[in-house]
This record gives C-alpha cells, structure tokens and sequence, in this order.
C-alpha cells in the first residue's frame, strides 16, 4: 500500500540549499525530477525541440516516488505561524514594471518586480507564496500566463512576453500565502481521510455496502484490487460470506474531516484567495514595429514545451513552440479522424471532449453499450469513415457520489499495455482533479507507472500517437484543504515532468485556464475547442 514517504530521506544533490522555495520550481524541480528519471542534463532553451534519448529504464517505482516526493518537499516552504497578521498581504505588498519604457514592441519581454509585506506592513525576508500571473486585452479576447522567479527574499521577478499589440493588462494574484502552502503540503500528506468510499458487493441474491479506499483503518479481512507489478492498490473490506469478485460498483463522498488547525483554516477563507496585488503600472501599450514573425515547425509530438507554451489572440490559442497554421484545424476534422482508432480515458474534462467531438462531426454516433450506472464508457464510431473513439474513467480515485461500475476497471498504464498501437491508433488521457485529496505519492506512483506502459507501448508500437491533457485551474469556491489549485500546480509540473523525453503530445490546459483567466473545472466551449485544434494538429 502506498503510504506518505519519510521526509528525511536524502534529495539530489541539487537540492542541497535547504531555503529552495515553491515557484522557483518551474526550473529547479523540473530539472531535479529529469535528472532522477533520464540522468542526463534537461534543455530548457524555450526552442529547443526534442530531447535527447534513449531514456533510462525506470526499474524500482518505490525508490523514485520517494526521491521526488523529497525533490518536491524541499521547494516547499517550511514555515509555520501563531497570527495571521505576520502572513503575506496581498493589498500590502506592490508591483512595479523594471525598465519601464515608453514604447514595448510585439515580441518585447516585461517583468514586474513584486515585492511582498504582511499585514502590518512588514516586508516579507523568504518566498514561497503561491502565485498566479497573466496578461491580457479583453478587446481582442487575448491573455498569456506569465512565469514567476520566486527570489527566495520576499521579492519575486514575474516574467512577460508580448504577443499582441494594443492596451495589455497586467494582473498577478495571490492565491496563497507561503504559510498557507506549507500548511496545504503538510494536510495533503498527512493520510487518506478526506474522502470515504463505499463498495457494492451483489452476491448470489445478497446486496451488501462495504467501506474501501487507499488505506484503511481496519483489523478486518479485505480485499485487494490492483496489479502487485504496480504497486497500486484498492482495498474494501470483505463482506462475509460473500466473494471479493463480487464488487460491482463503488461511490464516494467527502468526510466532516480536515487535515488543518484551527488557525491554519482562517487562511483559507474565501475573501483570502486569489486576491490581486496592487502594482504602480496596471498596463501598457504595445506596437506592433513590423518585426518579422519567426519561422516555426509545424506540430508534432515530442516537441519541447516552454511556459507559457502560447496565447490566446481573438479567443483562438496559438501555440509558440510551433506552427498551428492559420486555417481552423476542426474544418478537417473528417478527414483528419478517417480510419483512426482513438482511446480516451480521463475524467470528465476528457469527457467534454467526446461530447464535443461528436457535436463537430456529425457522422459519428453513439453506440448504445447498455451500461449502467454512472460515468459510464462511451463509444463512437462513423462506420463510412471507419472511426472508432472509445471513453472511459481513468482508475481509482474517482470521486462521484452516485454509482458506477468497476467491472470493467483499469488503470491508464493498464489500457495502454492492452493496446496493440499503429500507424492509426490514438491514445489520449489525463490525470489530475480526483486525485488532489490525496498524498501526492499516489500520483507519483501512478504517473510513473504510465510512463513506463508508453515506453513498453513505443517498443512494440512507436508509430502510436499518445497525447496527454494536463488539468486545469478551478473554481476557488471549494474546500481548499483537499482541491486547491497549489494541488493541481504540482501535480501539472509532475506531469510535464515525468513524460519528458517520450514522444508524446501535451495539450496545456493548466497554461490555458491561466491565460484566459478561468476558475472553472470544466472548461468553456471555446476553450475546449482551442484545445480540440491542437489534438488534430498533433496526430493529422
């Protein structure tokens, strides 16, 4: 069973300044996680391309979860508070432009120095509070993530790049203060009793409920689910007289429980999130200058991603790593989709996707599989065109309070092993939001066991296109303790990170949401079909 990792344990050797703080992790982690999975230098030029290969060969999964939940924990701030006044003050704390000028041009780069105080107007001596920055221009329905430098001292250097012309607005929000992320981290990793499961077991003519999860706090019989090979496991506790084959079904529901003092939760109020730090210059005026635009490759998978990975630029998403084309990808969704086989497993982000799918190309039905319950698998298929596209839940943790069924259950890397591959074959999946209740090392060890069943995919099979969808932001009105978007930020990085060097597609969800500035689960319509362009633009 996986169980929270000792802390102690010893990091990379690049890790060795115990004072390394949270958003300098865009570079430091991402660098210590590679270095752990391919021991070989990571290219973080934001053109570089491909990355070398061959990859090293993940062998032991219980050693690695643990160095890179020790890599993470150190990025962490380790601080803690008796008064909510000595935390970091949004209202308190100031932006300013450095080298401020009269005149930006399209491709110019901006960075606003932020310098944080608390609420009695102390300015804050260490980092790690939880930010998030974007610029954007409501008139043309333009917005960009912008990347944080946390300087470790209280002052953070917030990084721009300017993609469009006209009126830009600069916005950076405080999402939590750095005693607010240490207090998440410790909560998150501290056990699995956020949420409750509940088993259905139907045997013979007996109908019994049974309690089940990662972890329980039980002496009685269970049973086991899960492949010994993976090291992941679900248990619930047997029923008498009554066989373990006979789980049909589970659900789930949150606990009256939390993980945070008393103190800690007045962190956590809603009036405390996500608030805008005030800055001396909220927008500048870009010119276009008649630059010459920079040649760029047309998209594939195995690309390099940098951050921000594009913009958004009247509501359309452009990509800077490579060429979307200036024609509407989905105009050839027909063409690009006939013969293909294409294998979607998620959650319900990846759901949207189906359902939009199917609303663009009206050829595709779907096959009635007769299942019941809820959260069902889909199947559409254009029997003209000989398209095939399969959805289904990504295994356990799935948190949805009404039933579905668990008969024909797996995991991601177990759909992949199952997949023969080929020039025609599509596979597409996310990991992220029902994961975020629980210790981070359940992720770890799931990401990493997917990594592996690609590798084994592209040895048998290496023309099989395989697209990843990161997650996205949320909505801030939810209980932070167990879905808080400094969840979701690490375990997008550990996502990004830990396919690395594989010849995968990634679809940046999280930078999206970012960029348009959304606090949805689900995403809009645009949205979604923006990144519907580049999943065409990886496999046609």
């Amino acid at each position: 069973m996986l169980k929270t990792c000792n802390m102690s344990r010893a990091l990379a050797k690049c890790f060795r300044s115990p004072s390394v703080l949270l958003v300098t992790s865009i570079i430091l982690l991402s660098f210590t996680i590679h270095w752990i999975l391919i021991k070989q230098p990571l290219r973080c030029s934001h053109f570089q391309i491909k990355y070398a290969k061959p990859l090293a060969t993940l062998v032991d999964n219980e050693e690695k979860v643990t160095e890179i939940f020790n890599a993470i924990t150190r990025t962490v701030p380790s601080v803690y508070f008796t008064n909510i006044s000595t935390t970091t003050s949004a209202k308190n704390s100031r932006g300013i432009i450095l080298d401020l000028k009269k005149q930006y041009c399209v491709g110019d780069s901006l960075t606003v120095q932020v310098t944080m105080f608390d609420y009695v107007g102390k300015r804050k001596t260490y980092g790690g509070d939880f930010l998030r920055a974007r610029i954007f221009s409501p008139k043309v329905e333009a917005g960009a993530s912008g990347r944080i430098d946390d300087l470790n001292n209280g002052l953070y250097n917030v990084h721009f790049a300017l993609f469009w012309e006209g009126n830009v607005k600069i916005s950076i929000l405080l999402m939590h203060p750095s005693e607010g992320v240490a207090a998440l981290w410790r909560a998150r990793n501290s056990g699995y009793k956020n949420i409750i499961f509940y088993g259905q077991y139907e045997y013979r003519s007996k109908k019994v409920q049974s309690e089940c999860g990662f972890e329980l706090d039980s002496d009685e019989a269970k049973c086991e689910y899960g492949a010994k090979e993976d090291k992941d496991f679900f248990y619930c506790i047997k029923p008498d007289n009554v066989s373990c084959e006979s789980l049909i079904s589970v659900t789930s529901k949150e606990r009256s429980h939390t993980y945070l003092n008393t103190l800690e939760k007045t962190l956590f109020l809603r009036s405390n999130i996500g608030v805008e730090i005030p800055q001396t210059t909220e927008s500048v005026d870009v010119m276009s200058c008649n630059r010459n635009s920079e040649v760029k490759p047309k998209c594939s998978t195995g690309m390099f991603q940098p951050f921000p990975s594009g913009y958004f630029l009247n509501n359309v998403w452009y990509p800077v790593f490579c060429n979307l084309s200036t024609y509407d990808p989905q105009s050839h969704i027909s063409n690009c989709l006939s013969g293909k086989k294409i294998y979607i497993m998620g959650d319900s982000t990846l759901l949207q996707w189906t359902h939009y799918i199917a609303s663009i190309m009206n050829s595709l039905k779907f096959f009635d599989l007769h299942a019941s319950g809820s959260f069902n698998t889909l199947l559409l298929l254009d029997t003209d065109k000989n398209v095939y596209i399969h959805w289904k839940k990504h295994g356990h943790p799935l948190l949805i309070a009404y039933a579905f069924t668990v008969k024909d259950y797996s995991t991601v890397n177990q759909e992949i092993d199952r997949l023969e591959g080929g020039p025609q074959t599509v596979f597409v999946f996310s990991l992220g939001h029902h994961f975020r209740p629980f210790p981070i090392t359940l992720f770890i060890n799931r990401l990493l066991n997917t990594r592996k069943a690609i590798e084994r995919l592209f040895l048998r099979s290496p023309d099989t296109k395989v697209i990843i969808r990161t997650e996205n932001t949320r909505e801030q009105s939810v209980a932070m303790d167990r879905f808080s978007d400094f969840y979701g930020y690490i375990q997008y990085q550990l996502t990004k990170d830990i396919f690395q060097g594989l010849n995968v597609g990634i679809i940046d969800a999280w930078d999206m949401s970012i960029a348009s500035g959304a606090f949805e689960l689900h995403p809009s319509a645009s949205t979604v079909k923006n990144q519907i362009n580049m999943f065409l633009k990886y496999i046609c």
